[in-house]
C-alpha cells in the first residue's frame, strides 16, 4: 500500500516527464513553480481561474495534468477541477486545496529535476 505522497509523486512524475523533450517545457515548469504561491496568496479557485485564463498551451497542459492527478481521472479533468473549486462546500474546498498543494509540491520538484527549471527562471511572460 502506497502513501498519498508516493501515489501523487508517481502520477506527477509521469505527467512532468511527458513534457521533458517538448519545446514549451520551460514554460510548463515555470508555471509549476509559481502556481503553489498563487494558490497560497489568492486561493485555489482564483489561482486555477488565472491559469485557465492565460490561454497558453503549456499552462493549459499543466492545469489539465494537475486536475487529472488531483481528481484521479484520465479523461479531461481541468473543467471539473475549476468548477469544483468554485462550487465546493467549505470542507470539500479545504480538502481539494490541500490535495492540490500536495500535488503541486511534486510538480515543482519534478520541474526542477526532470525539466531543469529553476525557481528563479523567468520564461517569457506568464
Amino acid at each position: 500500500m502506497q502513501t498519498i505522497e508516493q501515489e501523487l509523486a508517481e502520477k506527477v512524475y509521469r505527467k512532468v516527464a511527458a513534457h521533458k523533450d517538448k519545446t514549451d517545457a520551460k514554460q510548463y515548469g515555470s508555471m509549476a513553480h509559481k502556481l503553489p504561491i498563487l494558490v497560497r496568496t489568492a486561493g485555489l479557485a482564483e489561482a486555477l481561474a488565472f491559469v485557465e485564463s492565460r490561454g497558453k498551451d503549456p499552462h493549459k497542459a499543466l492545469l489539465e495534468d494537475l486536475a487529472k492527478v488531483v481528481l484521479d481521472l484520465e479523461k479531461e479533468a481541468a473543467p471539473t477541477l475549476t468548477k469544483t473549486s468554485r462550487t465546493a462546500e467549505m470542507q470539500d474546498y479545504v480538502y481539494l486545496t490541500r490535495r492540490t498543494m500536495l500535488a503541486l509540491k511534486w510538480f515543482k520538484r519534478f520541474a526542477q529535476s526532470v525539466l531543469d527549471v529553476e525557481a528563479t527562471a523567468e520564461v517569457g511572460e506568464l
